[in-house]
């Protein structure tokens, strides 16, 4: 991708988040090239306002009638009972043909790869590709397109662009996780609300307590890459992305407008750097950072004396009443403007949208700076609560979102083409195939290509009451068509439809889709189950011993030795690590481990290096197998036994038994990194929150990554018909502070 000359390369696509049709609008008027956004259900921002089906397929529409593409976010883990609702899903987008979907799960990844083949698949960052290894099984998975792990450097941006196999998506702008993407278990600790199906709680945003003193010690600052936008450019970045899924109409306006004049600009200077900078100033977040595309912004990305809530501070309330609050603001205050009301332990407080305030005893459309108010609502406010400016009076565009099109039905096209005749026959409709007769000369310098077809008859008028969907082509022979001459078979054939074809002789081609993966699902069973099903015990150097003679013991390929029956990779390896890694690999291959516990998808594209067949491959956290769907990918990847996701309920587990194609294995004790960051954290040992929950934040000095734990070890009952996977690398046996998570109050 690097080696692409400067006239020749395209700019970067500028990718805007899109919570409703308002922002979506807002996104494309500004200068979006995309956006991206989600159904109500299953996908990382559930907790937005998020479209339905009708409402998203009228989106698509409009995009696709101005030049402009839409990505859908089906990007969360998905339980097992939840699978037929998701095929639902994916079958309607189906119809509405987006340009990609975002995906985290490996089992709706296959889903749609062998169900949905026309959908293209994009990997969200919640896959957490962070090196070329991964890039290269993204490919062999069917991805198109890879949104990288944002804990990466620019630097292993550069090494991992300069060969990779997919589109690379990056973020530029917008809020920070401070754990890798698709690993935290911080908010599902605490009660179920997990940020990997989209509910995450943001305990990252709170206070904690320390013997050092309190403070943010997880929270980030915001991201904001103006700087780098003619790196990524120079890169051959195929999409820059705005986080902000959550946010209104006024922010994505300002962002999507910022970077549309730096990537636009061939030279930028300061004059334009200034332009841009004032209108993210209107955006309304934290600080701005350069998140972790620096060694030394990861170093400084958390300031622990400054409050994790986002926003322009106004003031504090001083006054709590039963219809609302009171406080001095200093800075001006409008109505209509947006507020949010941050608690002092950090945790999320509500946001409104001012509507009635008081001062000086009467109604009042603004507040002056220094002047007591009183703000109307009917949220419930705790006292020291900072105000938070988070947006401004905006065009919530009612109008253009009532006249978004309809979308159009959508006709599947079969195209044959011989030296004498064309026949395109249309699959999902009941009518008759269109010929015409053709006289081909043979190709002298250029064949006639399936992709000069596929062009030729994608373009239709903006009138056109249908329009193409997949279209498949043959040409039987190396012929060559003028270009004006396939355009009038281009015309003759949609007039044709326009005369032949209505609505109620159309049929969904998803049904059938849907109809092959039901039969499949149903075709399901668990294999026998092994006469010996040995328990694995992951251990630490000088840790305490397995328990049991003939348990497994499991050791970090960085610690194992003479008594160790298997090795666990890392899940994250910086692309600079890999050589090393593989030299591990086959130090541990020699020394007789055949056993290797694989815990990320890019450890796939190492281990079949080893070139043997007696190795066993058995998938462990954090690499997620939350259905039946996914141990099946796994499966087709060499993995002969999964483990169960971590934060599934026993309900669930249960329902993902009955249906895995694989053994599945239990994680019962132990203590799994509830968040696992690059970012220097400035604290460690034990903290606590305002609810006087326990963690210990360690940092791990052979991976350079810092750990947060509880204090608590995950103690779960054995579930019948699985092996058990116990984790002393951080615990020790019968410590007496336990807890089951998620095994008996649920995962929402």
């Amino acid at each position: 991708m690097s080696d692409l000359s400067e006239a020749n390369r395209k700019l970067p696509e500028l990718l805007a988040p899109a919570g409703n049709a308002a922002c979506a609008l807002a996104a494309f008027d500004a200068g979006a090239d995309a956006i991206y956004a989600g159904l109500s259900k299953f996908n990382a921002r559930e907790r937005t306002e998020n479209f339905t089906v009708d409402e998203l397929a009228r989106v698509v529409e409009y995009a696709r009638t101005n030049a402009k593409k839409v990505y859908v976010t089906l990007n969360t883990l998905i339980k097992e009972q939840e699978l037929p609702e998701v095929v639902e899903n994916l079958a309607a987008l189906n119809e509405m043909a987006p340009n990609g979907i975002l995906v985290q799960d490996i089992g709706v990844l296959r889903i749609i790869r062998e169900y949905f083949p026309s959908l293209p698949i994009h990997a969200s960052t919640q896959m957490g590709f962070h090196n070329s290894a991964g890039l290269r099984i993204a490919a062999e998975l069917g991805i198109s397109r890879v949104v990288l792990e944002r804990q990466i450097t620019v630097e292993e941006m550069r090494l991992m662009a300069a060969e990779s196999p997919v589109e690379l998506e990056v973020f530029v702008h917008g809020a920070l996780c401070c754990g890798l993407s698709g690993q935290c278990l911080f908010s599902s600790w605490l009660g179920g609300w997990s940020g990997n199906r989209g509910k995450c709680k943001q305990p990252c945003r709170r206070r904690y307590f320390s013997r050092h003193g309190n403070g943010f010690f997880f929270s980030t600052q915001d991201l904001c890459t103006l700087e780098f936008v003619p790196e990524f450019k120079k890169l051959g970045i195929t999409a820059l992305k705005i986080e902000g899924r959550l946010r209104q109409p006024d922010y994505v306006k300002n962002s999507v407008a910022a970077y549309r004049l730096l990537l636009d600009s061939e030279k930028p200077d300061q004059k334009l750097f200034g332009e841009a900078r004032k209108l993210l100033a209107g955006t309304y977040g934290r600080k701005w950072s350069h998140g972790f595309y620096t060694n030394t912004s990861a170093r400084e990305l958390i300031k622990h004396d400054a409050p994790g809530a986002s926003g322009q501070l106004l003031g504090k309330v001083s006054l709590i009443e039963a219809n609302g609050f009171g406080f001095t603001p200093s800075r001006r205050l409008y109505l209509d403007d947006r507020i949010r009301l941050q608690p002092p332990n950090g945790e999320e407080g509500p946001a409104i949208t001012v509507t009635r305030m008081r001062c000086d005893g009467g109604s009042v459309t603004k507040i002056l700076p220094n002047h007591e108010c009183f703000i109307f609502c009917d949220k419930e406010i705790t006292p020291g609560s900072s105000v938070y400016k988070i947006g401004v009076d905006y065009d919530n565009l009612i109008k253009r979102v009532s006249i978004l099109p309809e979308p159009k039905n959508v006709l599947n096209l079969d195209i044959n083409i011989a030296a004498q005749r064309i026949e395109v026959a249309i699959v999902n409709a009941a009518v008759s195939t269109w010929t015409a007769e053709l006289e081909l000369q043979p190709a002298q310098k250029h064949s006639l290509s399936s992709e000069q077809i596929c062009s030729a008859f994608t373009t239709i008028g903006r009138a056109a009451a249908f329009r193409p969907g997949h279209i498949a082509v043959r040409v039987q022979g190396d012929y060559f068509i003028p270009a004006g001459e396939l355009k009038k078979l281009r015309q003759s054939f949609w007039n044709w439809v326009e005369q032949q074809v209505t609505p109620d002789k159309v049929f969904s081609c998803s049904a059938t889709s849907l109809e092959h993966f039901h039969r499949d699902y149903l075709a399901l069973k668990p294999p026998p189950l092994p006469e010996w099903r040995p328990e694995t015990v992951a251990l630490r150097p000088g840790g305490p011993l397995p328990g049991k003679r003939k348990a497994l013991k499991a050791t970090s390929i960085f610690d194992f030795n003479k008594q160790s029956n298997e090795v666990i990779l890392p899940s994250f390896c910086p692309e600079e690590r890999l050589p090393s890694l593989r030299k591990l690999l086959t130090e541990a291959l020699n020394r007789g481990i055949r056993r290797f516990r694989i815990t990320a998808l890019y450890q796939l594209d190492l281990v079949r290096e080893l070139a043997t067949d007696q190795i066993k491959l058995v998938s462990s956290f954090p690499l997620p197998a939350c259905n039946s769907m996914a141990v099946c990918e796994l499966a087709a990847h060499g993995i002969s036994q999964a483990q169960g996701w971590v934060e599934l309920e026993h309900e669930q587990l249960t329902a993902l038994i009955a249906k895995s194609s694989l053994p599945i294995e239990v994680y019962r004790y132990g203590r799994p990194p509830l968040l696992t960051t690059r970012a220097t954290i400035p604290v460690d040992g034990q903290v606590r929150d305002a609810r006087k929950e326990a963690f210990l934040v360690r940092k791990n000095s052979r991976t350079g990554l810092t750990e947060l734990f509880s204090r608590k070890v995950l103690s779960i009952p054995r579930v019948a018909g699985t092996m058990d996977f116990y984790d002393l690398i951080n615990a020790n046996w019968h410590e007496a502070n336990t807890a089951e998570f998620n095994f008996t109050c649920g995962l929402k």
